[in-house]
């Protein structure tokens, strides 16, 4: 079932954008990901993205505001999860709109030679592949 966009929200707007500029840091988006796979503790977060936990947990309270995760404290331990199915599809409709603005297709049409980006990805997203520069 489709949700559809009936007309201009003001309210709903500035949440929708609140909610992609939560997403739009790379740690964040990596946190994001692997906390829709399983539920995880902050010092554990912190190693996934090579951070001090300080650093994470800053993150991670910036995705609390936006809505985007939910935690439980269990002793001194906090643990965070995804706070739904949508956060993941928001995640992988980024990884399609991605592959729709860069996809290698563009780049052939163009007559550019392609190399693949050296960089890590979250789990289960799609590699893709960028433009070279001439010499």
């Amino acid at each position: 079932m489709e949700a559809q966009v009936a007309s201009w929200d003001e309210e709903q707007a500035e949440r929708s954008v609140a909610v992609l500029k939560a997403v739009a840091d790379p740690s964040r988006y990596r946190l994001l990901w692997a906390l829709t796979e399983r539920e995880l503790p902050v010092s554990r977060l912190a190693e996934l993205i090579g951070a001090h936990v300080a650093a994470t947990s800053q993150h991670l309270a910036r995705l609390r505001a936006a809505g985007l995760v939910d935690s439980r404290r269990e002793g001194t331990r906090i643990y965070y999860r995804a706070a739904g199915r949508q956060v993941r599809a928001l995640l992988e409709s980024a990884v399609l709109a991605g592959d729709a603005v860069g996809a290698p297709e563009d780049a052939a049409e163009a007559g550019e030679a392609t190399a693949p980006v050296a960089q890590e990805h979250p789990a289960g997203a799609r590699v893709r592949r960028r433009p070279v520069a001439e010499h």
